[in-house]
């Protein structure tokens, strides 16, 4: 595993240092763009790499085309945001799938390499509580070949997250 890290990285690394948390960020010569490729990766199981996936509701729900507030939700990888769980946990009904240049714009990052924290605006962020079913999680460092390991509640510390359901295990889930 090379450990050559970048600018996006160190501010991720930087964040949690200033709030007492040391973090090991791993680069990787492949993509970890994907939580499959990640978990691929790392040698884990899908379930063990936290997707942190952008939303965006507007500020005031009477004014949809008003400001916008980013939703950031933490969720493991074989699974899939629940809009109306997010959107009660969050209690923001308007939510909406951020676009690639709002995921950059409020985040500072990538789609791909999105840390759970260290983002550019305020964000809310909101933790699915099946993460806490490993001692060890994964999460991207702020590029899509950097990630870093961390416990589950120190995660929701740094993130400052809401621990709430806002997934849907894709493997319960009947097909259609």
């Amino acid at each position: 595993m090379p450990n050559d890290v970048q600018p996006a990285s160190e501010r991720v690394r930087a964040y949690a240092a200033q709030r007492g948390v040391s973090i090991e960020i791993t680069a990787f010569d492949e993509s970890t763009h994907t939580a499959q490729e990640a978990a691929d990766a790392i040698g884990v199981a899908l379930g063990q790499i936290v997707k942190s996936l952008v939303f965006m509701a507007p500020v005031d729900p009477a004014d949809p085309d008003g400001e916008l507030l980013p939703v950031v939700a933490l969720v493991r990888g074989s699974d899939r945001v629940d809009m109306g769980m997010l959107a009660t946990a969050s209690g923001h009904p308007r939510l909406r799938r951020a676009t690639a240049k709002e995921v950059k714009r409020a985040t500072g990052y990538a789609i791909g390499g999105v840390p759970p924290f260290a983002h550019e605006q305020q964000a809310q962020v909101v933790m699915d509580p099946a993460l806490d079913g490993y001692e060890q999680i994964w999460a991207a460092a702020g590029t899509p070949t950097t990630v870093f390991p961390i416990a589950p509640a120190t995660l929701a510390m740094l993130a400052g997250a809401l621990v709430a359901p806002c997934a849907q295990d894709v493997s319960a889930v009947a097909p259609r």
